[in-house]
């Protein structure tokens, strides 16, 4: 071997090797077993924005980035961030660009939730692009191309590997978020070693299980762990492999966000889960149809908005519409197709007079009972 290839071998042995001794070790360095330890105010100052001093930079942001048919999501509290996964090998850079334009400097913790590429994919680039201070994955391997060269980005970095360890706690700011997810040895189906979190803000609270499927599920119940959240992202895309009934029964979310891809080849979401959803009366939010997806706690309240980017906008102008999905406005509904429209849309002047009716809410709520947003005005 060349003096470069061995450098490369001993990098990735020695990440490889990484796993086994964090396994070997008794806790987590980084883990937080005092309830102390959240008390609000023994955050240290935020290293990336400085420290927070109004109401809207003390908020915890959660940010469901639109990665296509895969899963991102980024979370802030008080200029401290934290990753969990990056989509798609392709979609690294979009990631690193939406982490820079939430002014991430440093990530204090990156997830990768299950070694399978669309989780993983990007956060190659985003470790070799920002300062990490701890990463964590699951102690399965794989081997892909791509994981094999996301061990050599956290070699390559001089970073540890920490194992999940289901019951231990971590600081975000003035947040926390404890590990959930996964429980046991689950073989060689990739998807129950997701790593799962519940992160916790004031009152409110979210569940992040990855692509953990329902033999996870049962396990995360048996470990008698608290499971109640505020939001719950649904695992592995919204697919009926995942949200169990008895799963639902002891998160019991008000609201559920899907990260998913438009028209994807898997029929994500699954009807049955959306039928669940609204027989639940769970107000839910998708990233294939509404962009990437922002829910903001206060401590003891959540609310969403979305930006989605016209598609019959020039990219050259790359004008981005937020919109805020619990607006109440006026539509005109087709009973027939069902399809919305904004009052002013052709369509809508053009609609049979049996078949036309006016509807005054939220779009969410049209999309509970049914309805789905016209393609022409994109109410």
């Amino acid at each position: 071997m060349t003096g470069k290839k061995i450098g490369k071998f001993y990098k990735r042995f020695v990440a490889a090797a990484a796993i086994f001794m964090t396994l070997c070790m008794a806790g987590c360095s980084g883990a937080v077993t005092s309830p102390a330890d959240f008390m609000p105010g023994k955050a240290g100052q935020a290293e990336n924005g400085g420290e927070a001093d109004t109401a809207a930079d003390s908020d915890l942001k959660v940010h469901f980035i639109d990665v296509g048919q895969g899963d991102s999501t980024l979370i802030e509290q008080a200029g401290h961030f934290m990753l969990v996964d990056a989509g798609e090998q392709d979609q690294g850079e979009a990631v690193i660009s939406y982490l820079k334009k939430q002014g991430v400097k440093k990530l204090d913790y990156v997830i990768g939730t299950h070694p399978h590429s669309d989780h993983i994919g990007g956060l190659e680039a985003v470790i070799r692009e920002f300062d990490i201070q701890k990463v964590m994955l699951p102690e399965k391997e794989h081997t892909t191309k791509i994981y094999e060269r996301l061990l050599d980005a956290i070699a390559d970095k001089d970073l540890k590997i920490t194992l999940p360890k289901v019951g231990d706690s971590y600081v975000l700011g003035d947040a926390s978020f404890r590990i959930i997810a996964p429980n046991r040895d689950y073989g060689d189906n990739l998807n129950n070693w997701s790593v799962g979190i519940r992160l916790a803000y004031g009152k409110n609270s979210f569940v992040l299980c990855g692509d953990a499927e329902k033999e996870s599920e049962e396990d995360m119940i048996a470990s008698g762990l608290d499971l109640k959240a505020d939001v719950l992202k649904l695992s592995h895309h919204g697919s009926s492999t995942s949200s169990s009934e008895p799963f639902m029964d002891l998160v019991d979310p008000d609201y559920a966000v899907i990260s998913c891809g438009k028209n994807n080849d898997y029929g994500h979401p699954h009807k049955e889960i959306l039928d669940m959803l609204h027989k639940r009366s769970i107000q839910t939010f998708r990233t294939d149809e509404l962009g990437t997806i922002l829910a903001v706690s206060d401590g003891s309240k959540v609310s969403f908005s979305a930006a989605r980017s016209d598609e019959k906008e020039s990219r050259d102008t790359a004008k981005v519409r937020t919109e805020t999905a619990s607006v109440t406005r006026e539509y005109v509904i087709n009973t027939n197709t069902k399809k919305f429209h904004l009052p002013d849309c052709k369509s809508a002047a053009s609609m049979k007079k049996e078949n036309r009716k006016t509807y005054t809410g939220t779009r969410e709520e049209l999309i509970q009972m049914g309805y789905e947003p016209c393609q022409s005005c994109s109410p």
